[in-house]
């Protein structure tokens, strides 16, 4: 009878010691499935996959934490665009042309301040479970830089830095990340 508790004990053990490995499974597929959704596959997968708390998390909590990703990109590209880290080429600039340049690159950097406030009420909209509200402030989050990129366009004279043309587009990618989420989530 001892050895009928013990094999019962060992097998109790054996799940036990799968649990976590099974939970990760899952969460790993409802990461994939999740993000097949996307316009994006390996950028969510990769972004959702390198925070650990996605491995607890629902479609509602992969959107909350693409949603953050958002926010660290654009608060950081706004910090970019305000630092010294910027460096322009402006030899073939007039003096009234380095000004301007200056403002755009301040209206850009107000501009990604701006979609890092519209990311902020998505998180709020979306913990209210009002997700047609949270893409509308995702869609106008994805739409600041364009504002940014159309001042260039503006003003021929000056080129758009190609190192905000690439943050822009790694930005605007997030953001159709977020979106796919949010559709999946059958609102």
């Amino acid at each position: 009878m001892s050895s009928y508790y013990f094999y019962i004990l060992l097998i109790l053990v054996f799940f036990i010691s799968l649990q976590p490995t099974l939970s990760t499974s899952s969460s790993i597929d409802l990461i994939q499935k999740t993000c097949k959704n996307t316009k994006y596959y390996d950028l969510c997968v990769s972004s959702l996959k390198s925070d650990s708390t996605s491995l607890k998390a629902d479609t509602k909590g992969l959107a909350t934490i693409m949603i953050r990703a958002g926010m660290a990109n654009a608060t950081a590209t706004n910090s970019y665009l305000t630092s010294s880290k910027l460096v322009l080429n402006t030899i073939n600039y007039t003096n009234n042309d380095v000004v301007l340049m200056k403002k755009l690159l301040k209206d850009c950097a107000d501009k990604y301040a701006l979609a890092t406030n519209a990311l902020q009420d998505s998180l709020q909209v979306l913990n209210d479970e009002v997700y047609d509200y949270a893409y509308m402030h995702v869609t106008a989050a994805a739409d600041y830089p364009n504002v940014c990129h159309n001042g260039f366009k503006r003003n021929p004279r000056l080129s758009y830095p190609p190192q905000l043309a690439i943050r822009e587009d790694g930005f605007k990618h997030i953001c159709d990340v977020v979106l796919g989420i949010l559709d999946a989530l059958g609102w």
